[in-house]
């Protein structure tokens, strides 16, 4: 079994670690923007390519003839790389470029959802070029200036500004809007929802679909939930899969909603969705409601629900290409998970720690190191990149056991980086759960 993984950062390297553990013992090819230690260590062969650059891959997967690719961030997927690498007899475990508008097209979701009767989006409105005038008013009237600007295309997590947090005034979100029209034809408003986030994601071929734990994300920079937006900062799930501010009929409708797009999607799209579906969604007063769809894993999402992974991550990649996936196929252990990331002190601010060394302790039973934006010389030392260096997760018996684990792992780690302590805690969790209870009564 050879495998060609397309990946970057701590995601990719989670993903190759899942796909190490299988009795099948697979060759690994990684392809990689820059070269991964902890990618590295665990594939036959590493090549280093923008993973936009199609025909480079297509060269390699040529070359190499893997049985499947799987393609871990968003970009490659949602400019069609499974659609070239399908052309060459090669299958992937994401999907084609068509079922990819999911995540890539804020505007072809919202529409999929109210096309096929899928009643779980917020109040929202389209705007193309030519009713730029009409945004002031709808946002004033319709949203009572209460409101989200959803860039309508892929901007790495960057493209959605929420009034309060981002944008001061409804003037700079029609501004922002403004932009976002005159750089990618349209933009999606959609009115600003109150409640507590989390993520579902399912392995999905066609109509299977078979759900993984919960996960919540903590994208703020810094605790309590303050700072700039980052790609994640840490998360965490619970034992029973689920999550402690969650309802039972809560995480029952993300399972729902889960199978009805992958059914709009066969509907819509004439062909079956094969990979990851991420649904992002918001606990509020009388239930969720959908935030966004991605395509793929989420990164630190990953990096939680992949180590609890039981089962042959190699049998389930083949049965999402063969179409045979089944729920028996697919165990998680029962346990918690907490991941904290580490960064430079100075993230997301600036990249003045790059280069910087960087030394990280052995990880214990109970915790796991992935690496991420990190480079590793010759004589072994590791160096800082200018984002998001590694992925510390602690497991457990609960939650509080696997912060416990992450928190002390973290404490270890030496150089000029920080991350966020209060992630996982009681405290935290506490937050979550008094604000969904308030929300509710």
């Amino acid at each position: 079994m050879k495998i060609m993984l397309l990946s970057l950062a701590a995601r990719g390297h989670a993903v190759a670690d899942a796909l190490a553990r299988s009795p099948a013992a697979p060759e690994i090819i990684s392809v990689v923007p820059a070269r991964n230690p902890g990618i590295a260590r665990l594939a036959v062969r590493t090549y280093e390519t923008d993973l936009m650059n199609f025909a480079a891959i297509l060269e390699i997967a040529e070359r190499e003839k893997p049985d499947f690719a799987f393609i871990a961030p968003d970009d490659p997927i949602g400019a069609g790389l499974a659609d070239e690498l399908l052309h060459k007899g090669i299958p992937s475990v994401a999907p084609l470029k068509s079922l990819a508008r999911i995540e890539s097209s804020k505007g072809f979701t919202r529409e999929l959802l109210r096309k096929h009767g899928i009643d779980a989006s917020p109040k929202f409105r389209i705007f193309r070029s030519g009713e730029e005038k009409s945004l002031h008013a709808y946002i004033e009237n319709d949203l009572r200036g209460e409101y989200v600007v959803k860039y309508d295309g892929l901007r790495g997590g960057k493209g959605v500004k929420v009034s309060g947090d981002h944008l001061s005034t409804i003037a700079e979100g029609v501004a922002y809007a403004k932009e976002c029209i005159a750089e990618g034809g349209q933009v999606v408003i959609e009115e600003k929802l109150t409640g507590v986030e989390f993520s579902l994601l399912s392995f999905v071929s066609g109509s299977r679909v078979v759900d993984m734990p919960a996960v919540q994300d903590h994208k703020r920079a810094f605790e309590g939930d303050t700072g700039p937006n980052t790609g994640g900062m840490g998360t965490f799930t619970d034992v029973n899969h689920s999550l402690p501010f969650l309802e039972t009929s809560d995480l029952a409708r993300g399972k729902e909603l889960n199978r009805l797009v992958a059914d709009a999607l066969i509907q819509e799209c004439s062909s079956p969705y094969t990979g990851i579906l991420y649904g992002g969604f918001i606990a509020v007063k009388d239930g969720i409601r959908v935030i966004e769809y991605n395509a793929r894993f989420g990164d630190p999402e990953a990096l939680n629900i992949l180590p609890l992974l039981q089962s042959d991550f190699v049998d389930i990649c083949t049965a999402i290409i063969d179409g045979d996936l089944d729920e028996s196929m697919v165990s998680f252990a029962p346990r918690a998970t907490v991941c904290k990331y580490i960064t430079p002190d100075c993230y997301p601010e600036s990249k003045d720690r790059k280069g910087e060394a960087v030394v990280f302790p052995e990880a214990t039973p109970d915790t796991r190191i992935f690496y991420g934006d990190i480079r590793e010389d010759a004589d072994g030392t590791l160096r800082l990149g200018g984002s998001r260096t590694a992925g510390i997760v602690g497991i457990g018996d609960s939650i509080a056991k696997a912060e416990a684990a992450a928190q002390r792992l973290c404490e270890k780690v030496k150089g000029p980086v920080r991350f966020r302590k209060d992630i996982g805690t009681a405290a935290l969790m506490k937050q979550r759960i008094d604000l969904m209870r308030q929300i509710r009564n």
